[in-house]
């Protein structure tokens, strides 16, 4: 079986697994002041600093959560509530065009929720990158403080976004920031992409790490209103017994991911793409002139819809995954590509190979051979 999709979940690193094993060994709330519990709070702590060391940030400012989702949606509420409570009220929120859902959906909520509050997208252009002066011309208009939720690097495209220069303009304009790094975690080195960041969402399974476990960085002095009462975890931010064989395991993972940066996958993902195009002449590549994470492709060959293609090349063995959004059976077009001026047909072509820290070459040959087929009876259909 050749796995690559990466970008949706990266199998679990033996690290990640070791370090789990020893937490569900010693047992113990670390909240409890007991050896066990002191055991417990340490191995957690340990992961605290990992995920920190990751991030390039303070050890102080990580929260951990149940995921990325709910860090992002950490973020958004608790930034706003803050904001109310000690009269700095956010009234503008700005979010590009192709973030995740986790971010885009919650900002429709808060739109629709909070009185004063107006939600505005941030356009891109055709390889997904932010139009850094559309941005600049919504933070100047309008009064009141904004808050501008970027992604450091796209979950479908691979894209990178200017973090440095769309800090740069919140910073000029008074605004907050909340960088998505999910993706780019372990793919790019965070420090300097969060540096002038006051919030960053992290997620475990992303690089190696359990499923169900993430992390929110809360810059010291950000406006931050805890969503989760009944307890003192997390320095009193997010309330709730934490999941320490699932922290114990995103440390290890951290740790394993930083060590990895170096190691980049772009030499697989360059030749699976130099292959594609001897395949498919008029395969088309999206966000190729433009900076990408070196382990995504994501690609469309025009005929070949992305739903027969992702159960052809599962019946071969290949995992992928489309440009798509799958819901209750039906495939519908992504709103990442549709943002860049993609049509739907095409879109709807759209899959997407994500390379990690065990892909091999043969991983890639495997998914060219199942293309190979599948272009070949695609062509045959349509010849007849």
């Amino acid at each position: 079986m050749a796995y690559l999709d990466h970008n949706a979940t990266s199998p679990m690193r033996p690290e990640a697994k070791a370090a789990m094993e020893r937490a569900f060994a010693i047992g113990g709330n670390p909240s409890s002041v007991h050896a066990a519990g002191r055991a417990a709070r340490a191995l957690m702590e340990d992961a605290r600093e990992s995920v920190a060391a990751l991030a390039g940030a303070k050890v102080a400012d990580v929260v951990f959560t149940s995921g990325g989702t709910e860090a992002n949606w950490l973020v958004l509420n608790g930034a706003i509530a803050a904001g109310i409570e000690r009269g700095e009220r956010f009234t503008r929120l700005f979010v590009t065009a192709v973030e995740h859902p986790s971010v885009l959906a919650n900002a429709v909520a808060l739109g629709e929720r909070v009185a004063g509050l107006r939600v505005e997208t941030i356009p891109v252009n055709a390889d997904g990158v932010i139009d850094t002066g559309a941005l600049r011309v919504l933070l100047r208009e309008g009064k009141g403080r904004a808050l501008v939720a970027t992604m450091a690097a796209n979950n479908e495209t691979g894209v990178i976004q200017p973090v440095a220069e769309i800090s740069r303009l919140v910073r000029e304009a008074d605004a907050r920031l909340l960088v998505d790094a999910i993706q780019a975690a372990g793919k790019l080195a965070l420090d300097g992409i969060t540096a002038d960041a006051d919030y960053v969402s992290l997620s475990a399974h992303k690089i190696g790490g359990p499923q169900g476990v993430g992390a929110l960085v809360v810059k010291e002095g950000a406006p931050f209103a805890a969503q989760f009462l009944g307890g003192g975890q997390e320095v009193r931010r997010r309330a709730g017994t934490q999941n320490v064989a699932g922290i114990a395991g995103f440390g290890a993972a951290a740790d394993a991911a930083l060590r990895d940066i170096s190691k980049a996958t772009e030499a697989l993902r360059d030749d699976f793409e130099s292959e594609l195009k001897a395949l498919a002449a008029d395969v088309v590549i999206f966000g190729t002139n433009a900076d990408r994470l070196a382990n995504t492709s994501n690609f469309a060959i025009p005929g070949v819809s992305a739903e027969t293609a992702l159960m052809a090349l599962d019946l071969d063995g290949v995992m992928v995954s489309s440009g798509a959004a799958c819901s209750s059976g039906k495939v519908s077009s992504s709103h990442v590509l549709a943002a860049m001026g993609v049509s739907d047909a095409l879109a709807r072509c759209a899959l997407r190979v994500s390379f990690g820290w065990n892909s091999t070459e043969a991983d890639s040959r495997a998914a060219i051979a199942a293309l190979t087929k599948l272009v070949s009876r695609a062509r045959s259909r349509r010849a007849a």
